[in-house]
């Protein structure tokens, strides 16, 4: 069973940064998706960016593309979405989550999330 936990969330001002990392075990193949998705207060799930495991091709949602940067890191099984140039509507509860589906809203793993907060 696939386990995916965030961490590196926390307060930043608008123009800031951050990285999130996650980290996941009970892979059994290394052809999958990770994407970041993100929850903000009183509104649905949004896809934020997606990387292909093993072909390393990434993909942005629009309201990131040029901010956000999506990664895989050297350690196995371990990811990072580097946040830069905050602003308050990137303020969220952000998840890692092994081959999201945009159009279902669902995933077939998810963690438990990192909260982030941009604001003066």
């Amino acid at each position: 069973q696939v386990q995916l936990v965030e961490s590196g969330g926390g307060f930043a001002q608008p123009g800031g940064s951050l990285r999130l990392s996650c980290v996941g075990t009970g892979f059994t193949s290394p052809n999958y998706y990770i994407s970041w998705v993100r929850e903000r207060p009183g509104r649905g799930l949004q896809w934020v960016a997606t990387i292909h495991n093993v072909e390393n091709k990434t993909y942005y949602g629009d309201s990131v593309k040029g901010r956000f940067t999506i990664s895989r890191g050297n350690a196995k099984n371990t990811w990072y979405l580097q946040m830069d140039n905050l602003k308050p509507e990137d303020t969220a509860d952000y998840y890692c989550a092994k081959d999201y589906d945009a159009s279902f809203g669902r995933a077939e793993a998810r963690g438990q999330g990192t909260q982030v907060t941009v604001s003066l």
